[in-house]
């Protein structure tokens, strides 16, 4: 039953490598899924197109952290051409702005003259952090916020990005399928460290990040080709 259900169980599930999904906005139940194999996204290996480390550095939106979470969220709730069905129903909705008011769930926002039009969230624990859901209303404001959190994660030292199933979008970043067992053996590693999040990160620091997560791409093509 969900009605049991607490921010400290989801917590819990997420330690060992389950999390909850609903199958529709308007079931009140909660399935839980153990992918195997499980998707995850490299800190070190994130591809990131020069052209699209052009738009993070141009200004184009305002990138900001945990300054609208239920808004996030309810937008990637919210019907979107190719997903008009959502697995967030209202007990994902309260258990996660619950998690994110005790400081484990967090938002990375973009917003374009004032207008929240792209951003994300998910959960972090340790040195992991769990990609719930992400949504774009103007053009690569989603991937902006990706390249965001991930700079975000690498400076923070995190060691685990689990994206829970492997898509052919985030494999464009270098998102990969690995056997459940590998996952677990790391996230067991990653849930044991110090909290890794940070709130507040220069902007210089970001951007220095930035421009070596395209160094590394460039480095990475140039060996494959």
């Amino acid at each position: 039953m969900t009605d049991a259900l607490t921010p400290e169980l989801i917590l819990g599930a997420y330690a060992a490598g389950i999390f909850p999904m609903a199958a529709d906005a308007d079931d009140d139940e909660l399935q839980w899924y153990d992918p195997d194999p499980r998707g995850i996204l490299p800190l070190r290996g994130f591809h990131l197109s020069r052209r699209l480390q052009r738009t993070v550095l141009s200004g184009r939106f305002d990138v900001s952290v945990d300054q609208d979470f239920p808004g996030v969220m309810k937008a990637c709730a919210a019907p979107a051409p190719g997903r008009e069905d959502t697995w967030i129903n209202g007990e994902i909705f309260r258990l996660f702005c619950a998690l994110h008011d005790m400081g484990y769930a967090h938002s990375v926002e973009c917003r374009q003259d004032g207008k929240l039009v792209g951003g994300l969230y998910g959960v972090a624990l340790g040195g992991a952090f769990f990609g719930e859901s992400m949504f774009s209303r103007a053009t690569d404001a989603s991937k902006v916020a990706l390249v965001h959190l991930v700079a975000r994660l690498r400076i923070g030292g995190f060691i685990v990005l689990d994206t829970q199933f492997g898509t052919d979008h985030l494999a464009r970043f270098g998102g990969e399928e690995i056997p459940a067992s590998l996952y677990k053996a790391t996230l067991e590693r990653a849930v044991q460290m110090m909290p890794c999040w940070q709130a507040s990160i220069p902007a210089d620091v970001l951007e220095a990040e930035i421009r070596a997560m395209r160094a590394e791409t460039q480095a990475a093509d140039t060996q494959h080709s």
